[in-house]
């Protein structure tokens, strides 16, 4: 308990001081820098009991491994991200001056994501000194996340040399494990017809040609249920047409929103409804995929084995950047993030670093 107690107030000084040091998508430079030197620094403590630690730093993500990896097991990511959104206009008081009050520590970036990142740092220590376990540990943490770059997870997963086998991804789901996520696809729908005068029923109007495609949307039902999640979820969420009252438009705009499953990838989801619709479909991001823990896989079998409560996120995470299994699990309620006065409770930080070193011990 005395352990435990030390980890969780070094778990908290740290998120105090990376609270400090702000870090939107794409300007997590300084916050990288210290927490590559602090990580570094650690590392050097910890060699005299559990051997070398390498810690590397690829653009704004810090990667953090044992050297002497043991061949026959396989690698465990620890991954949570180290960016932030802006702050709501609505905080009243400095976010990037953190605080404790009532058990609990407040600043942007606490709840989501640095209280998942300060408990994997944690826990990655005290375990890099078991040689007993089922795996190799690696922790990674990511940049660009919030904004899904193309130098966060997606950079690691094309350039690093040393990938893992599957990851817990740290986000905050109160320790419960998101054994699936959907992904997203956002689509823009351009219907093109003839202009002409309205009052001489002239041309043709791309606005009934729009109306009818997004009827057909809106009704369009998906062949494969995941098992999981249920079915895609499709909303034609925003429209545009139309220069003045009595001109007949030659062109109509929409954006459909997509929230796919295991079920489909992007692509085909694209090419299965650009086949019914005379509307020309054009994807924003074809990479922004859904995500499911496959069953029988050992996460799977660990949830289950600890009693874990499994829940479906509603939320996008760097799992959908990844080629390898997951589950998603960490401090704090996702209901919380990007909110005014973001804060994490410290006993769930506790429970957080608890939680991720009892689960890595019983991976068999």
């Amino acid at each position: 308990m005395e352990k435990i107690g030390h980890m969780t107030a070094s778990a908290v000084e740290l998120l105090k001081r990376m609270v400090a040091i702000p870090s939107l998508s794409f300007q997590e430079e300084e916050r990288s820098a210290f927490l590559f030197s602090e990580l570094q620094r650690r590392a050097e403590e910890a060699s005299a009991q559990c051997g070398k630690i390498v810690v590397e730093r690829l653009c704004n993500n810090i990667i953090l491994y044992k050297e002497n990896f043991c061949s026959s097991k396989p690698v465990l990511m620890l991954n949570s991200h180290i960016d932030t959104v802006p702050p709501a206009a609505a905080y009243t008081f400095d976010p990037f001056a953190p605080f404790e009050k009532d058990g609990a520590i407040y600043g942007l970036g606490t709840n989501d994501d640095g209280a998942s990142v300060v408990s994997q740092i944690e826990a990655f220590f005290h375990l890099a000194e078991d040689d007993g376990l089922a795996v190799n540990l690696m922790l990674v943490l990511s940049a660009e996340e919030e904004r899904s770059g193309a130098c966060g997870m997606a950079k690691f997963v094309e350039e690093f040399p040393l990938q893992p086998d599957f990851a817990i991804i740290g986000e905050p789901t109160g320790m419960e494990a998101a054994v699936a996520e959907r992904g997203l696809l956002v689509l823009d729908g351009t219907a093109t017809g003839v202009s002409g005068h309205a009052a001489r029923n002239e041309g043709v109007n791309a606005l009934y040609i729009a109306l009818d495609d997004i009827n057909t949307l809106r009704n369009y039902k998906f062949g494969k249920e995941s098992p999981l999640m249920g079915d895609v979820k499709l909303t034609v969420t925003q429209m545009s047409c139309g220069t003045a009252h009595n001109v007949v438009p030659a062109q109509a705009t929409f954006v459909v929103d997509i929230r796919p499953t295991e079920q489909y990838s992007n692509p085909e989801i694209l090419e299965l409804l650009q086949n019914r619709v005379k509307s020309q479909l054009k994807a924003r991001n074809l990479k922004n995929r859904s995500s499911a823990t496959p069953q029988g896989h050992v996460l799977m079998q660990t949830v289950e084995e600890l009693g874990i409560v499994k829940q479906i996120s509603a939320t996008t995470s760097d799992w959908m950047k990844i080629p390898y299994p997951a589950i998603k699990m960490g401090p704090g309620q996702s209901a919380r993030s990007h909110k005014a006065d973001e804060f994490i409770k410290i006993e769930e930080i506790q429970g957080a670093i608890e939680g991720y070193i009892n689960f890595i011990k019983h991976i068999k």
